[in-house]
């Protein structure tokens, strides 16, 4: 799945990912991570792109693919996240 601001059009047999309102086609990266935390599922994908940044300019969306819990006893000792992270390539 493609974040909101990216359309896919077909030209020939070549795919292309384009900016919606932007003039010139760009290339969009999508990455795929796992974060954890032991606040909440906010602070798991907030932490995703605080880490993904240190190394990957240009983040532009994360989209959470799944949450998932640790529990112990009857409590949540760890909230996960399974996310993409797109970015433009230069």
């Amino acid at each position: 799945m493609l974040p909101e601001n990216v359309v896919k059009f077909k030209n020939d047999t070549i795919d292309h990912l384009k900016l919606k309102g932007s003039r010139m086609s760009k290339v969009v990266k999508v990455i795929e991570v796992l974060a954890q935390s032991e606040k909440s599922w906010e602070d798991a994908a907030a932490s995703a792109v605080k880490a993904a940044s240190k190394s990957i300019k240009a983040i532009k969306s994360i989209n959470i693919v799944n949450m998932s819990a640790k529990v112990e006893g009857d409590k949540i000792v760890k909230y996960r996240i399974n996310a993409k992270i797109s970015f433009l390539i230069k």
